[in-house]
């Protein structure tokens, strides 16, 4: 039997696209105060010539504790998202991005590992892939991406925007606790089909002795709690490469279909432009993100580039998970997916 909800669900991280964005309790703008402190971290990282990773206390925050905590509030136990907005992007390189991104998100939690390159803060731009492409990872094209929590069930996902793009791209959330509720009202025939299992591909990003697809429900619950996993459903279908065992049943194909419409509906979604220097946090556990296609700049130097963060936050704070997804977050808590030797990841 398979433990799942079947009430309406309410609460700060139940919402739609279109009211919360009339609201900007979720938007944080950096003073010149933050600013200043920001400037000084930054000094102490370079004096100590330290590299990524570093710890949180060599990026020192004293008057901006307040406003990372209002952060880890806002994605943990709020709407689950935030934006910290405001930071002058072009008073620092790309490099000195990087730096003040990891400092700032050292004080959430702990940065994991991304891919099998071993990348700490993930760099999200067109590499001319595919998602076509069974071991393309859809962050590196520059389509449209659907709705999707990403790979690992990290507790906080965050994207630092370094250079937009010449037009498109915007960023989307949707609440997935509110699409929870939708497929109740209108299919609740589907709503079991999303808590079973579903083979879903790594995408050439297994781990060194494990299959390359993995099971994981859409929805789960632990001490009363729902976490979505959703997936892009390129994800799931190309599993069946692999063995057509794999592939879904068709009442949990029809489900994530259902799901995945619910989502795209204009109602449901927030949607912003990024902005150079702004910093955004989701949760990944109750919200999902995609993206629209973007047209990208010419020169290699202006080309749309957004980091990314997978962070685990402490035991004590993080969310309750199902068994499954605590079998999944093994890979977080040591460390993300695992560095494999360069000339397995070469290309």
């Amino acid at each position: 039997m398979i433990d799942m909800v079947t009430e309406r669900l309410e609460g700060p991280d139940v919402w739609l696209g279109r009211d919360l964005q009339k609201r900007d309790d979720w938007i944080i703008r950096l003073d010149s105060g933050d600013l200043a402190e920001i400037d000084a971290a930054l000094a102490v990282v370079k004096s100590a010539g330290a590299a990524i990773p570093f710890g949180r206390d060599l990026f020192p925050l004293d008057r901006m504790r307040t406003t990372v905590g209002r952060v880890f509030d806002l994605v943990s136990a709020g709407c689950g998202v935030a934006l910290l907005r405001g930071l002058p992007r072009e008073r620092y390189s790309p490099e000195e991005c990087a730096l003040i991104y990891w400092g700032i998100g050292a004080h959430l939690g702990t940065g994991v590992s991304q891919s099998p390159r071993g990348d700490l803060i993930g760099h999200v731009r067109d590499e001319g892939l595919q998602m076509g492409d069974p071991n393309a990872r859809g962050y590196k094209t520059a389509g449209a991406l659907q709705f999707h929590c990403d790979q690992l069930p990290t507790d906080i996902l965050g994207l630092f925007c370094v250079n937009d793009a010449r037009s498109g791209g915007e960023s989307h959330i949707v609440s997935a606790l509110a699409i929870h509720n939708v497929i109740r009202d209108e299919r609740p025939d589907l709503l079991p089909h999303l808590y079973e299992p579903i083979h879903v591909d790594w995408r050439g990003d297994e781990p060194d002795g494990e299959p390359p697809w993995y099971r994981v429900p859409m929805f789960s619950v632990a001490e009363g709690k729902i976490t979505s996993r959703f997936t892009n459903k390129f994800f799931v279908q190309s599993t069946t490469r692999h063995g057509p065992h794999l592939a879904p049943s068709p009442e949990q194909w029809a489900a994530l279909e259902f799901a995945h419409a619910v989502a795209e509906r204009p109602e449901m979604r927030l949607t912003m432009m990024f902005q150079p220097g702004d910093m955004q946090f989701i949760s990944n556990h109750t919200t999902l993100h995609g993206r629209s296609v973007f047209e990208d700049w010419d020169a290699p130097d202006r080309k749309r580039l957004l980091l990314r963060l997978w962070i685990a936050v402490d035991d004590a704070r993080r969310r309750p998970l199902s068994a499954l997804l605590n079998e999944r977050y093994h890979w977080v808590e040591t460390g993300g997916i695992p560095r494999r030797d360069a000339r397995q990841t070469a290309g």
